[in-house]
């Protein structure tokens, strides 16, 4: 992967935490402080309105600005805010704060000018080096104005404790930040590398390399997909191995009747084969185009098979299609003395199949049962309900099929060591179409088989649910 994904995800985290710094840093401090601001406000604002009408009642005494400076002092000290008294015309009438003030009143004062404010920010028309935050009341006695009472808070105070707060939500996120590589890690460990391991093992079955292997640990969708590839790459080698077997077998089958129909073709030109005896090799020539035929067609029925599994379903009694089949083998059982034993569960047995599959099905599985019978035995057909299915059965008194081999005679062009001899003019693709029609179907076969006593298949077939008269 050349770590592009690692690179992708590490730059990602840090635009991610960066886009984050920047969003508290400066939305986040701009909120901070407005929120301290009006939480400083609104506090001033409560204290200076309790003060001024402390000063207001008339049972407190007379308004002494001593007593005032002294009751205030500790105050002023304690939360590092200033303090104003001015007369209703602007003269400073006491102050305590930071700065040494520039004059004593305050010119073209307007004691109206923010009546309806709780709080705002002033700086006295430059009374101040500072802009401050401020609120105010007046201070009433007899019914009539006498002083106005500030409380001031310099915007420095405000800027510093926004700057406390911001350093300490600044330094969670680094801490966040540090502390979520540990997520980091785990998606280094437990995602990234199996996933590398996964595509250095696709690069590999792609150029062909079917026998590596990717090993993934855990139980995880990772290692899932591991041995899905791995099986996956187990199959195609499986596959590639069984097309060179395939196109050596088809090799094979079609070079042997073509070198001998050549060879008698050749002996009849250059005079070897005597024209008396012209007829007998030139049945043998037929013979084998016959078998180059059938393996042509068998070919054709397999591919048709392997790329359109479409079936035309129908009604039909498996009963007569049975009977019909073994009367198409009259002559051959003739030849070697046979004889069928058709044992029929119902009268008419409805099943519900493509009807020139199935007895393409039938047709196959007798031929290979008259094929390999020995003289004067005798054929079993029979059917069989249960439940929603029918079953049938074919079984001969033949050689049998090796224990080693009946897992294999499904496969194309599979002989056994015994009917090599037997079947001279087979194609092993019989079992292959049976095989193949009834997995289309959704259905299964079964071969039971002893060496030396005889074999039987077996196929299931739905019943019809709606017999047809």
């Amino acid at each position: 992967m050349k770590k592009q994904l690692f690179i992708k995800f590490l730059l990602g985290y840090s635009l991610f935490f960066l886009l984050s710094f920047l969003f508290v840093f400066f939305y986040g401090g701009n909120r901070l402080y407005s929120s301290i601001y009006h939480a400083e406000g609104r506090a001033l604002y409560r204290e200076v309105t309790r003060l001024s009408t402390f000063y207001s009642k008339e049972e407190n005494g007379a308004l002494s600005i001593e007593g005032i400076l002294k009751e205030m002092e500790g105050n002023i000290h304690y939360r590092g805010v200033e303090w104003m008294l001015l007369s209703p015309g602007g003269e400073i009438l006491a102050y305590q704060g930071a700065e040494s003030l520039r004059a004593k009143s305050i010119p073209s004062f307007n004691a109206t000018e923010y009546a309806k404010k709780t709080y705002y920010t002033e700086d006295f028309q430059g009374l101040f080096k500072e802009k401050r935050l401020l609120a105010r009341a007046p201070v009433q006695r007899s019914f009539r104005t006498v002083a106005y009472f500030y409380l001031l808070l310099p915007l420095s105070e405000i800027e510093e404790k926004k700057a406390e707060t911001m350093q300490i939500f600044l330094m969670g996120l680094l801490f966040v930040f540090l502390f979520s590589f540990s997520i980091f890690w785990v998606f280094y460990i437990f995602v990234y590398r199996p996933l590398k391991k996964i595509t250095s093992g696709a690069v590999h079955y792609a150029s062909g390399e079917y026998d590596y292997r990717i090993v993934v640990a855990g139980r995880d969708e990772m290692r899932y997909l591991a041995e899905t590839l791995n099986y996956m790459a187990e199959e195609i080698a499986k596959g590639d191995d069984y097309q060179r077997q395939f196109i050596a077998n088809i090799s094979h089958d079609f070079r042997s009747p073509l070198t001998s129909i050549k060879g008698y073709l050749e002996a009849m030109l250059d005079g070897t084969i005597p024209r008396d005896r012209e007829e007998k090799y030139l049945e043998r020539v037929i013979s084998e185009t016959e078998r180059l035929s059938k393996l042509t067609q068998s070919m054709l029925s397999l591919n048709r098979l392997d790329t359109d599994c479409s079936l035309m379903r129908s009604n039909f009694d498996i009963n007569r299609m049975i009977r019909g089949v073994c009367n198409s083998f009259e002559m051959q059982c003739a030849k070697k003395s046979l004889q069928f034993s058709l044992i029929f569960a119902e009268k008419k047995e409805m099943v519900f199949a493509d009807y020139p599959k199935i007895q393409q099905v039938l047709y196959n599985l007798i031929d290979n049962a008259v094929k390999f019978s020995g003289e004067g035995t005798e054929i079993f057909v029979r059917t069989e309900e249960r439940g929603a299915k029918v079953f049938i059965a074919v079984k001969d008194q033949g050689i049998g099929i090796p224990k080693k081999d009946v897992q294999k005679i499904w496969e194309r062009f599979y002989k056994t060591d015994l009917s090599r001899g037997k079947d001279k003019g087979g194609t092993g693709l019989g079992l292959s179409i049976v095989k193949g029609i009834l997995t289309a179907h959704q259905e299964h076969i079964d071969c039971v088989s002893t060496e030396g006593v005889g074999t039987e298949f077996s196929f299931s077939l739905p019943m019809s649910l709606k017999e047809e008269a």
